[in-house]
């Protein structure tokens, strides 16, 4: 997790890959930190990340509480300066590695192959290893520098994945919208998940669901 505006979507993906049954390294950036306590009033501390993580997945992306009560037993959380945790080595098993979301410093640090921190040397890791890296770059208007970063990222093997919410899901919920992008992740990851309703070819679907 990097520090872009967006960390309801992080915290959705976070919740559908452990609803799967999934592993998580959880990487938190200096920045990221800074902008969780700013869109949600909630700190993220190394000795009680446990208890932070938590309360940030048990609220929705209005702020409103959240149902949820996953098991964070198969969460490890590595702190963004550590160089020498698990995941910055190749022999560290994984199965990819999902930045969500990705600030264009971020975007611009992996594909400069620069490893200032844990989440960028990962990055790094996991494209020398030919593992899936996914990236929700959120950002808008995007400059010439970072598209071209981006494509730097695609032909290195990554999925460039912009937080892009759709709208044919028949979304009435902002939390829908967070849903949809953080599902077309975990599609891209290849992980099974129940997020957002899928296209099924039939026009108005969406209004039909909003009538329901």
């Amino acid at each position: 997790m990097s520090g872009a505006s967006g960390t309801p979507y992080a915290a959705a993906v976070v919740r559908g890959l452990l609803e799967a049954g999934e592993a998580v390294d959880l990487v938190v950036s200096r920045a990221a930190r800074l902008t969780l306590l700013d869109e949600t009033g909630i700190g993220f501390r190394d000795a009680h990340w446990r208890d932070d993580l938590r309360e940030w997945l048990s609220r929705g992306a209005d702020g409103k509480p959240f149902p949820f009560e996953g098991d964070l037993s198969d969460v490890r959380h590595w702190a963004a300066g550590d160089l020498a945790a698990g995941p910055s080595s190749g022999s560290y098993p994984v199965k990819g590695m999902l930045i969500v979301p990705a600030s264009t410093a971020c975007v611009a640090g992996v594909a400069l192959g620069l490893s200032k921190d844990l989440l960028q040397r990962t990055a790094s890791v996991t494209l020398k290893e030919r593992r899936p890296l996914i990236v929700a770059v959120r950002e808008t208007p995007l400059s010439g520098q970072t598209l071209r970063q981006l494509v730097a990222l695609d032909e290195a093997g990554a999925v460039v994945l912009p937080a892009s919410p759709a709208f044919y899901a028949g979304a009435t919920h902002i939390q829908d919208l967070v849903d949809f992008v953080a599902g077309r992740v975990l599609d891209a990851a290849g992980v099974p998940h129940r997020l957002y309703r899928r296209w099924k070819g039939e026009l108005g679907g969406s209004r039909t669901l909003g009538e329901g």
